[in-house]
């Protein structure tokens, strides 16, 4: 069948008639794990976005293989601590990277890979980048990133057509993560919301006693959220 007029308008009127089938999810699904046509996953989660800061001056100071290298190097970091500490990661976009959460420590491991992130960032990537590439040094480019999250119910929904299909991920946790990982900051690179900083253990709250997070706000769908952010990074 043609991909016309009439066909477009019955897919919709087919898709805004699904009844979701929503189960709910003991692990982090992943898109085999939800059915195309009407499958629902319900997740209680953390989510954490790491964005890669300044991605475009990187482009156009640098050769398109040096800003390839340096958003690869971001990314490999940014992954296997995710998974180091008990994260799925389930969505690409670009320079960045979302990972989810579950489990009886969900806050605390999400802010402390948050944390490590930023560590790799600076005293890994960036000293590296300046050392290899001559145009991230003569451009005095800072190498940064942000990390944002938050905990909340979320739906793990399929989306797509048949072999060009992925998971969505609608609630808010998801939403209000990405959008505190577009936050700069000068000397702040992770942000949490309340919701995520009122569930730490000490080990991810303190530092010899001293509160690693401070408290901040942020305008989210019209509404003031209040918000924690560190500017304390830490060695994985």
């Amino acid at each position: 069948m043609a991909t016309n007029e009439a066909f477009l308008k019955d897919r919709i009127d087919t898709l805004f008639g699904t009844n979701f089938q929503q189960r709910d999810g003991r692990i982090v699904p992943s898109s085999s794990d939800v059915t195309l046509k009407d499958g629902a996953v319900k997740v209680d989660a953390v989510f954490l976005y790491s964005d890669l800061a300044g991605s475009a001056l990187l482009s156009q100071a640098c050769p398109w293989t040096t800003t390839a290298k340096v958003i690869r190097s971001f990314l490999d970091c940014a992954t296997r601590l995710i998974i180091k500490h008990g994260g799925a990661v389930r969505s690409f976009d670009g320079d960045r990277v979302m990972g989810v959460f579950m489990g009886d420590r969900k806050n605390s491991n999400a802010s402390i890979c948050g944390r490590e992130i930023h560590w790799a960032v600076r005293k890994i990537i960036q000293p590296a980048a300046e050392s290899k590439f001559k145009s991230i040094k003569d451009n005095g480019i800072e190498i940064r990133n942000c990390s944002g999250l938050d905990i909340g119910e979320v739906r793990a929904v399929r989306s797509g057509i048949r072999d060009n299909n992925d998971l969505i991920w609608v609630g808010k946790a998801a939403s209000f993560s990405a959008k505190l990982s577009d936050v700069r900051e000068t000397g702040y690179h992770t942000f949490i919301s309340k919701r995520v900083y009122n569930a730490l253990a000490d080990d991810a709250k303190f530092n010899d006693g001293e509160n690693m997070w401070t408290s901040s706000s942020i305008k989210f769908a019209g509404k003031t959220e209040i918000v924690y952010k560190s500017n304390h990074w830490k060695k994985p």
